[in-house]
Order: C-alpha cells, then sequence, then structure tokens
C-alpha cells in the first residue's frame, strides 16, 4: 500500500486535474503563466502575473492582486521607504508611468506621452521615479533616462545620452547603467 501512494498516487493525481474539466475545480492548470518580474521591498515581493501586478509577503503567503485593468502592468520597484510600489502600464494604448501604495488602491499616473516610459527605479530619495523613454529620439531606436516626481510634474532627462537599465548608488551621486538594451527579455 505505501508503494502505491508513493509511485502511483501523484501520477494519478496529475492526469486527474489534467483531464477533468476546469470549471470543476476553479482553474486550468494548462493555462498558467509564469510568474515574472520580482521586485523585493521592505517585506513584500511584487511581481507580474498574468498582465497584473500582484503582492505577497516574503515568504510568499497573504498573496494580493493590486491591479485589475485590462491593460498589461509591468517592471514593478519598491520606493527606498517601501511604502509605494510603481509600474509601466498599458492602460490609455501606451506604455506609462505608473505608483500604488503597497496597501493597494487606485494607481496614479505620472506620465503621458505617446511613447513607451518604461520605469527602472526611484531615486535614492524616493521622490522621483526613474524611467526610460524614446521621447526624445527620432527614430525610436534608442532610450534615455528621466525622472518624474511622485507628486506629480515634468519628466526631467538625466545627463547620461541614452541608457536601458539602471541603479542608483545608496547616497544618490552615482548611477550604474546598461547603455543598450538587450536582445531578447525572456529568460526561461
Amino acid at each position: 500500500m505505501k508503494t502505491f501512494f508513493r509511485n502511483v498516487f501523484p501520477l494519478f493525481c496529475l492526469v486527474f486535474l489534467y483531464l477533468v474539466p476546469a470549471g470543476s475545480y476553479g482553474i486550468d492548470i494548462r493555462d498558467t503563466k509564469m510568474l515574472t518580474q520580482p521586485a523585493i521591498g521592505t517585506g513584500y515581493i511584487a511581481f507580474v502575473y498574468a498582465g497584473d501586478l500582484w503582492l505577497t509577503d516574503l515568504a510568499g503567503n497573504h498573496v494580493k492582486r493590486l491591479t485589475s485593468d485590462e491593460g498589461v502592468e509591468s517592471n514593478p520597484f519598491f520606493s527606498p521607504d517601501g511604502k509605494t510600489i510603481a509600474f509601466s502600464a498599458q492602460y490609455d494604448g501606451n506604455t506609462d508611468v505608473y505608483i500604488i501604495p503597497v496597501t493597494g488602491g487606485i494607481p496614479v499616473r505620472l506620465t503621458w506621452h505617446p511613447g513607451a516610459d518604461v520605469v527602472r527605479g526611484f531615486t535614492p530619495d524616493g521622490r522621483s521615479v526613474l524611467f526610460t523613454s524614446s521621447r526624445d529620439d527620432y527614430s525610436g531606436r534608442y532610450t534615455r533616462f528621466y525622472t518624474v516626481p511622485v507628486d506629480g510634474g515634468h519628466p526631467r532627462a538625466l545627463a547620461i545620452p541614452n541608457g536601458s537599465k539602471a541603479c542608483y548608488s545608496p547616497d544618490g551621486t552615482q548611477m550604474a547603467y546598461v547603455p543598450v538594451r538587450e536582445v531578447f527579455h525572456q529568460w526561461k
């Protein structure tokens, strides 16, 4: 009997879950998408699943969905104090910068440019969101770094001529950055 439960029962369960219609138990494991773009904050992990932004504690418990709009959310980053998440979202036909409290609520839009604005983090003081955009490049081939205040306002271009990803030093006086985009976006 122990051999049955050790060897055959797990196989039986997998076959049962695959063959039983999805409506019978509420989910369809054949449609499960990958959990992507994790961001680790103070006590929380934010991630993207099925095009929405989700939040969980560091143990992986108490998972909650932060966004449920028809648009696709991506690139979550925690503010230095861990109370706010900045992310990119495609709500009105293009990708813009948004912020949302860790406790949830309505996302606040920070950029309105027709090109893609992709979140890359926060400034060390947490007062501005760092993002990339090709708004100043007539060909759209290169992106540049910008910051936009979390309280709203106009984006400000940084002195770096082009870049894709970046991280500030803890004191905010220096930045490590990647000047060009990667060729592919998905690691498997």
